[in-house]
């Protein structure tokens, strides 16, 4: 193959290869992408560094501190040594997991996909967001994204060269609210599309029937797509998760997302998937294509097993996250935090106001070094990062023995 000599930068230096004109040159342009000025490290990074460092108990990131089902691990073994997914397995998924997913929707929500069209495997759900917004967004469209937000949301928004519009839910009467009058103002002729997350992190709220009609009725209204985020959907201890797709005229507009990791506490497999009708999957899948291509071969046939566990397994996950939900809950409100009680996720956000300080960031920064337990900051996930300075983020997806530790370290604030 012909060789080309480089630059320390990379680029060419033969007689043909200067920049174009009118061109900036590489030293004279920053090296990431303007499309990114602005998002660095995640805050998820930055805290679990922080309480590595400190030795903290980790309520920060969300991840469970044990391991999913023993049988859907050992169907992961199990295909591995039958040589399931080794190699390279099909783009869209295999065929045993595209069919579980397809089942899924319809045993539970009654929304019928097929899966050899509706059904899209992915590398998590953080790719699926990534490859929907880069399929469906183009440069100057408008996403309406419901604040606080997950961080990819606003950076997979900034790749696709979208404006993102906040509609923010605000805390009252202990919980936050969506306020669909904001919602409804905020639509504009450049909006294409709502980005939706129910059960929503980091609040806890669940959209109800009532507010899912609505923005349903919007969505028709204005012809705007839907992504929706539903990753937590079986982590819902109060109300009941109603899909947005199966609400009148979304079923073609709308791109729903799921994960194994929540469900099964198996969050690095990083196995998620969209189901939606086959022009939007054929969109999706355009993109996903040239991002991952394939991933986590084995662990494919592994979550199509765990997706057909029974009811009984869903129902003693709920109860035993609401037991822990309650128990950090009762152990925050006894350290001083106003404590904003979550229907569904497995965080908690609070307030710190009442323990004297309003500057969330700053809070976290020091709380391993005050009392040896890390929390996130729930500024980092508003474009007004005023709207959310005095609100940090507890996760209570960790054993009880370690929640109750926790607790007793917070209540020496």
């Amino acid at each position: 193959m012909a060789t080309t000599e480089q630059s320390p930068t990379g680029s060419s230096t033969g007689p043909e290869s200067g920049p174009a004109p009118g061109a900036r040159r590489t030293a004279d342009r920053p090296l990431l992408t303007s499309r990114l000025t602005g998002f660095g490290t995640t805050i998820f990074a930055e805290m679990s560094a922080l309480a590595a460092e400190t030795g903290a108990i980790n309520l920060g990131q969300g991840f469970p501190d044990t391991d999913g089902p023993e049988s859907v691990r050992e169907a992961a073994v199990r295909a591995i040594r039958d040589g399931r997914g080794n190699q390279y397995p099909p783009g869209p998924g295999v065929p045993e997991l595209r069919t579980a997913i397809a089942g899924h929707q319809l045993s539970r929500y009654g929304l019928h996909h097929d899966p050899d069209t509706d059904v899209l495997v992915t590398a998590g759900a953080t790719e699926a967001i990534a490859a929907a917004l880069l399929a469906l967004v183009e440069p100057g469209d408008e996403v309406i994204a419901l604040e606080p937000y997950y961080d990819s949301y606003a950076a997979c928004i900034a790749l696709a060269g979208g404006r993102r519009v906040p509609v923010t839910l605000r805390p009252h009467d202990g919980a936050y609210h969506l306020d669909l009058d904001e919602l409804r103002d905020a639509i504009t002729d450049r909006t294409r599309l709502i980005l939706l997350n129910t059960p929503h992190n980091p609040t806890g709220t669940v959209l109800g029937r009532g507010e899912l009609a609505a923005i349903a009725e919007l969505a028709v209204e204005h012809d705007l797509l839907v992504v929706t985020d539903e990753v937590y959907e079986h982590l819902v201890f109060e109300g009941e998760h109603h899909p947005i797709a199966g609400f009148p005229g979304m079923r073609e507009r709308t791109v729903t997302i799921g994960s194994a990791g929540k469900t099964y506490s198996l969050t690095g497999w990083k196995v998620g998937w969209i189901t939606a009708s086959a022009p939007l999957v054929t969109a999706v899948r355009t993109v996903k294509q040239f991002l991952t291509y394939v991933s986590a071969g084995p662990f494919q046939y592994a979550v199509a097993e765990a997706l057909q566990l029974p009811e009984t397994y869903y129902e003693e996950l709920r109860a035993s996250l609401r037991a822990r939900r309650d128990l950090l809950a009762d152990g925050l409100t006894a350290a001083g935090f106003t404590v904003y009680r979550p229907a569904g996720t497995y965080f908690i956000t609070t307030d710190i106001r009442p323990l004297g300080a309003s500057d969330g960031i700053a809070f976290c920064r020091e709380l391993p070094h005050r009392c040896g337990v890390v929390a996130v900051p729930n500024a980092v996930f508003y474009d007004d990062a005023e709207q959310g300075a005095p609100f940090i983020r507890f996760a209570f997806c960790k054993s009880p023995a370690l929640l109750e530790e926790a607790a007793a370290r917070l209540r020496r604030l």
